[in-house]
């Protein structure tokens, strides 16, 4: 469990975030299991270093880009001797921040929003990720199917309504003047 103490400027946290800390804030914002978070992560993790191991640059828009950089051998020198010395050609990677990334951390206004829980991360909301997610689905396929099958009747239904309408001014006119003659009474 990562330390975490309030400071004079907000959090303090002791060390960088770890994969388990960071599924568990993905699990949160997203409202999603952390299994399920923990499963996406490895399996990112898997695609970005598999495709840059074969050279093929990601791309990730508004985050980063992962590159591996072929490095010449060159002619360095040894620091304590002076001598010169052969450097071996290498191969590198290389994540460069993009834009978006660079400027929302130079910026914190221009960070995007964090709900709730997820940092620094309570546990309460780790358990209660993903809870929300199973009935919503279900729930939003249904009402779609049964609004194309009630298109017709709601058509009758404004039809019915205008006569409707027109007993309502009837009747909200004889309630005002009642209102009005309690208001006299209490004067």
């Amino acid at each position: 469990m990562r330390r975490s103490t309030i400071g004079p400027f907000g959090w303090d946290t002791i060390g960088p975030m770890n994969k388990r800390e960071l599924a568990k804030a993905v699990a949160v914002q997203a409202d999603v299991d952390l299994k399920t978070v923990s499963t996406v992560l490895e399996g990112f993790t898997d695609v970005v270093t598999a495709v840059v191991s074969k050279g093929e640059p990601v791309a990730i828009t508004g985050f980063a880009k992962f590159v591996k950089v072929d490095r010449p051998a060159r002619m360095g020198r040894n620091p304590a001797t002076g001598e010169t010395i052969r450097i071996k050609a290498s191969k590198k990677a290389r994540i460069t921040p993009v834009k978006a990334f660079k400027d929302a951390v130079m910026s914190p206004g221009g960070a995007p929003k964090l709900n709730r829980g997820v940092w620094p991360t309570s546990d309460e909301a780790v358990r209660a990720a993903g809870k929300s997610v199973a009935p919503a689905p279900a729930a939003r396929k249904a009402p779609a199917k049964k609004a194309a099958a009630r298109k017709a009747p709601a058509k009758k239904a404004v039809a019915r309504k205008a006569p409707a309408k027109k007993t309502a001014p009837r009747r909200a006119p004889a309630r005002r003047p009642a209102a009005k003659k309690v208001a006299a009474r209490r004067r």
